[in-house]
């Protein structure tokens, strides 16, 4: 059939990690469309929201010497256990902001991966920390980030220590309440919308203008798995459905 409206199909970069690709693409201002559906793996379930995703890398830089005197360096591993302190109390206080439409209806903050020092008898020079914070929609992540980096400045500070933050920030997604491409992928399925924890290239697709949907066949829970898959049921389903919204919106 011949199509009244242009169909994209669009592929983007760094989608597990930077989202440099969509990033991108919002500097560009293109492409332009109406519409957008992101396929992810939501068993079918139309999504029209997700947290977002700040991935944070922090080195810590002390001074080393031998562990006999203390006071001939700078211990970073100290500083980065009064960071973790500081951290877990955040993640507490996160706790109160709450979204009732979320499985987990509040940010959550994981320390992912820590290492630090190369022997007992050294006073610990360097620290790493990996962590993240995924933020509902409509927190401030600005705000959040900028408290971040003061609190963790004001520490390192303290013991006279440097700091370096590698940051990764994608935005939470809402789509609009009155969105025709959310309620349309809600018919063609029979799934009421619903929300995940994973973060997406939307906000950005959002940003250029589109109507956003993310939607797809599969489960979250086997991806990034040894054993990633998608079973052969699903696939005809997924088609049809992928058949039945080009029709509309673009036939």
């Amino acid at each position: 059939a011949d199509f009244k409206q242009p169909l994209i199909v669009l592929a983007t970069a760094d989608e597990e990690s930077s989202m440099r690709g969509a990033k991108a693409l919002v500097s560009a201002g293109r492409p332009l469309a109406r519409r957008a559906l992101i396929g992810e793996p939501t068993g079918m379930r139309p999504v029209s929201m997700h947290k977002g995703m700040m991935i944070e890398k922090l080195t810590i830089t002390g001074q080393s010497g031998h562990s006999s005197n203390p006071g001939l360096g700078r211990n970073a591993m100290e500083t980065m256990q009064r960071i973790l302190v500081h951290l877990l109390a955040l993640r507490d206080r996160m706790r109160h902001q709450k979204h009732p439409g979320f499985e987990i209806d509040h940010p959550t903050l994981n320390l992912g991966c820590i290492r630090g020092g190369d022997n007992t008898n050294r006073i610990c020079g360097h620290c790493f920390l990996a962590f993240e914070i995924r933020p509902l929609p409509g927190m401030d992540i600005d705000s959040l980030q900028r408290d971040l980096e003061r609190s963790i400045a004001q520490l390192a500070a303290a013991d006279r220590v440097g700091w370096q933050l590698e940051r990764i920030i994608v935005p939470p997604f809402c789509s609009e309440p009155d969105s025709e491409m959310v309620a349309l992928c809600e018919h063609l399925t029979g799934h009421s919308r619903g929300s995940v924890a994973f973060a997406t290239e939307a906000p950005y697709l959002q940003e250029l203008g589109m109507d956003v949907v993310v939607l797809g066949a599969g489960d979250i829970d086997v991806a990034h798995q040894p054993n990633e898959h998608l079973p052969l049921e699903r696939i005809k389903p997924n088609i049809r459905f992928l058949s039945q919204l080009i029709g509309h919106c673009c036939l």
